[in-house]
């Protein structure tokens, strides 16, 4: 699946510089090698732009897999259910958000007022509550910091999620774990891509999905932290 999306995203017009694969078999993939450099302003500022292009180049379909892909993905090391959805509210609260939430109180990571509280924001997605008339983006995914490799001709990405989806998402996961240049980097990006004045206001509802990616793989800090953005937007 990682092959599929590094050329998925790649094939965007303008988009975001992505790592070159160069082969690919059964059990391995081999990327060029990538030298790093020191994040500056600009840089940042190119790429949140360029990210901007990339989503902008859209999917089929929210929860759409990569091009030559089928099936589900991963993130991390967690499956990731890739099902094709026409509406942003559904395919996020029953692909992304209760799957997690649920694991993560069965292993006692997400408490019981948590989850419940999780379920609420989902029943308000799943209503169309917080839906937005944005088509569907190609996003990376899981683009967080580490995935995000400032090189000396500019920012690179890695080791993408890549699916069709919101692309308020990439950006959440951008600001939950931080990244060089954030500020400009989301001001250039909120420029190019035409958000509404208050995107800031729905940050944390698109990091639901990886706070409770991580309350499963990493411990109930997460599940915590899950319920409490949950509360905002019951």
């Amino acid at each position: 699946m990682e092959a599929a999306g590094l050329r998925w995203l790649t094939a965007a017009p303008h988009g975001a510089a992505v790592v070159r694969v160069q082969a690919v078999d059964a059990r391995k993939i081999v990327l060029d090698r990538l030298d790093t450099a020191r994040p500056t302003a600009a840089a940042a500022e190119s790429f949140g732009r360029a990210l901007a292009r990339t989503h902008a180049a859209g999917a089929p379909a929210f929860g759409a897999p990569p091009e030559g892909w089928e099936g589900d993905g991963f993130i991390g090391r967690q499956r990731m259910s890739m099902r094709p959805d026409d509406r942003w509210g559904t395919f996020y609260a029953e692909q992304r958000v209760l799957p997690y939430a649920r694991e993560a109180y069965d292993i006692d990571h997400l408490s019981a007022a948590g989850l419940a509280a999780v379920e609420r924001v989902a029943a308000r997605l799943s209503a169309g509550d917080l839906d937005d008339d944005r088509p569907p983006a190609r996003i990376h995914g899981d683009l967080w910091s580490g995935n995000v490799v400032f090189t000396p001709t500019g920012v690179v990405v890695i080791d993408p999620a890549a699916h069709g989806g919101h692309g308020l998402t990439d950006l959440a996961m951008l600001h939950l774990f931080g990244v060089p240049g954030l500020d400009v980097l989301s001001d250039a990006y909120a420029e190019a891509a035409g958000l509404d004045p208050g995107w800031r206001d729905l940050i944390g509802l698109h990091q639901l999905h990886p706070l409770l990616v991580h309350a499963v793989s990493h411990g109930p800090a997460y599940g915590s932290e899950a319920a409490s953005v949950a509360y905002r937007y019951r």
